[in-house]
């Protein structure tokens, strides 16, 4: 496995939509495995393939507190979604900012797994709101795109100069 590189705002490669994965094989396997790795380095409970500037529908995620429960979503889409929760967000594409943001609580989603077979899940809460955040990546969205353009704004000047100092 390997660790990944994590793009970061307001790099424009976080802005191009997922295509969709038409074959699951052993290099998509390979991808989800280091994807996740790198999700835990991080540390993160989410990361989507846009994030590591690979633009194919992938996304991990693990919100287990002891980090032993990886699920992997291959071309996810929501199929029922439900009520309304507004919880602050991170993001490793926007590392040190959390931003109230209103999603849906309670949704149904159907993916492949790492095996190329499909799944069915019923997601409601933290696990609602991971899913539809890094499903928000694959489509090129960030959840900065939920608050106003000023604080976008604020947020974006902080990371480059951040960004700028890192380098």
């Amino acid at each position: 496995m390997a660790l990944l590189d994590i793009l970061e705002f307001p790099d424009p490669r976080l802005r191009t939509k997922a295509k969709p994965i038409h074959n699951v094989t052993g290099k998509v396997a390979k991808l989800a495995d280091d994807m996740l790795e790198t999700m835990y380095a991080a540390p993160g409970i989410g990361l989507a393939a846009s994030q590591v500037n690979v633009h194919q529908r992938l996304l991990v995620l693990d919100i287990s507190d002891d980090k032993r429960a990886p699920m992997v979503f291959i071309n996810p889409e929501i199929v029922i979604s439900e009520g309304e929760i507004q919880s602050d967000e991170g993001c490793l594409s926007i590392p040190g900012f959390y931003e109230p943001v209103d999603r849906f609580e309670k949704i149904q989603v159907k993916a492949l797994n790492k095996d190329g077979n499909e799944f069915i899940l019923d997601a409601e809460d933290l696990l609602a709101i991971c899913i539809q955040h890094e499903m928000d990546h694959l489509e090129g969205k960030l959840f900065v795109d939920y608050l106003s353009s000023t604080k976008r704004q604020l947020i974006r000047k902080r990371l480059l100069k951040q960004q700028k100092l890192n380098q």
